[in-house]
């Protein structure tokens, strides 16, 4: 009888996605890929992130916390810096609380806070367009959804286009000690913490 091979053991990279930059491996277009940054064989995004984002981004060969991060039932929170163009008040901050109607439906509340002062954040290449009498703002915004695009589509509901995005945080997960364009493996200990963290979170 033939041995039987041992499982291979989950491994998880969180990776700093820079701008322009596709959530996928390959390209027949030859735009840039996770190929370039990614040297790891057999991973693959938990979720996804639009080509003109940035930030955080799981990766993992794990096909159950795959579709565990993804799936919407398990609310499962993600963290953004945004950067809006004019300065939004209190009220309008409240219907991003509130939900907004996009035309998929009313999206879940989210926990939004505009930014006293810009974040300490990486100069974005290309740098966003610069309008002098244009002011902009910074949000800091929590969703427990991922729909296509849709903190620009929540933003542009309410009035105040998104000029850049990126991803800070997945739960507890965050991109503190990465640059865009690295990645580093969580410890057993994070992997086993997000998957506490998903237990917890479904609805």
């Amino acid at each position: 009888m033939a041995a039987t091979r041992a499982p291979e053991p989950t491994y998880v990279l969180r990776f700093w996605k820079p701008y322009g930059v596709l959530t996928q491996f390959t390209d027949p277009e030859g735009r840039p890929t996770l190929a370039e940054y990614i040297p790891v064989r057999n991973v693959y995004s938990a979720g996804r992130l639009d080509y003109d984002s940035e930030g955080l981004l799981l990766l993992t060969n794990n096909g159950a916390l795959i579709a565990r991060l993804t799936d919407p039932r398990y609310a499962h929170p993600k963290t953004y810096l945004v950067q809006v163009e004019r300065v939004p008040s209190e009220a309008d901050l409240d219907q991003l609380r509130r939900g907004v109607q996009l035309k998929d439906g009313l999206t879940r509340p989210a926990q939004v806070r505009l930014l006293e002062a810009p974040p300490d954040l990486p100069e974005r290449t290309p740098p966003i367009r610069y309008r002098a009498n244009v002011p902009t703002a910074w949000l800091r915004i929590t969703l427990t959804e991922g729909r296509k695009r849709q903190v620009r589509r929540m933003t542009a509901a309410i009035g105040y286009p998104t000029l850049r995005l990126v991803r800070v945080a997945i739960g507890d997960i965050t991109l503190d000690g990465l640059r865009p364009g690295e990645y580093r493996a969580l410890s057993p200990a994070q992997i086993a913490a997000l998957w506490r963290a998903l237990r917890r979170t479904k609805r």
